[in-house]
């Protein structure tokens, strides 16, 4: 009887952590205006003489969201720019190597003047 007591106790102690979790989602989500804005929504959605075909679409727009063919557009955009940015990417980094063959070669070739110098010094003087 005792092991009952204590299996019972241990169910009763599991539903209410339960309950306090439900409870505490509960209060988060109405302290942020989720519940206000969803209810809205489904207000509005049954208020519809016609109902919409797409439900969630029409829930998306309520609520601020793109809807599909928007959401199918703008992915395709950024498939596009993630193409672009690659390009544009392999042309920065190309240019970054000319531009150090540039100094690289300015260097060297400023590095060999001065040797220059210094060595047609020594025939002047």
């Amino acid at each position: 009887m005792h092991r009952q007591l204590i299996k019972h106790g241990s169910k009763a102690k599991k539903t209410e952590d339960k309950e306090l979790k439900k409870e505490a989602f509960r209060k988060y989500l109405e302290s942020n205006g989720v519940l206000d804005a969803l209810t809205k929504v489904l207000v509005a959605l049954y208020e519809q003489n016609e109902k919409p075909a797409a439900a969630i679409e029409f829930i998306q727009q309520k609520l601020g969201g793109p809807s599909m063919s928007d959401y199918e557009k703008l992915k395709a955009e950024m498939s596009d720019l993630k193409i672009r940015y690659n390009e544009l990417l392999a042309v920065h980094q190309e240019k970054c190597k000319e531009l150090e063959d540039l100094r690289s070669s300015h260097s060297e070739e400023s590095s060999r003047e001065t040797v220059e110098k210094e060595d047609n010094r020594g025939f002047t003087e």
